[in-house]
């Protein structure tokens, strides 16, 4: 999907990816979940490369991209990106830390995010 923005909610176990339209209140439609394999210690397993692939792979149209979620795998997600998709590296804006917010919390807050990076950018009045 080609939209300006997209929020990726990740945690060890899963990721929600979220298309947003700054008109409308809502997501351009409902999250894209994708679920982590399962295998390890049974505490936070392993983080593959083929899970951060097929999550990179569904953000690829997007403008700009915001990463967030409770802890490290949001940060271990965009050091993949730059080692591996420089393209879809180069449109991350933000990562930003969030606990486990509703749906509805979460495009909330990415479309307040990606507004105040549109007025910064001089974007939005």
């Amino acid at each position: 999907m080609n939209t300006k923005h997209a929020v990726i909610w990740i945690d060890h176990q899963e990721a929600k990816i979220f298309f947003i339209d700054a008109d409308t209140s809502e997501a351009l439609h409902a999250h894209k979940h994708v679920q982590h394999p399962k295998h390890g210690d049974g505490k936070h397993p392993v983080m593959q490369d083929s899970f951060f692939h097929a999550v990179l792979h569904e953000v690829g149209g997007a403008e700009e991209i915001l990463v967030v979620g409770p802890a490290a795998a949001k940060l271990q997600l965009v050091k993949h990106a730059h080692k591996h998709d420089h393209v879809i590296a180069d449109k991350i804006i933000g990562v930003e830390t969030v606990d486990h917010p509703t749906d509805g919390q979460l495009v909330k807050y990415a479309k307040h995010y990606f507004h105040g990076a549109d007025r910064l950018a001089g974007i939005v009045p």
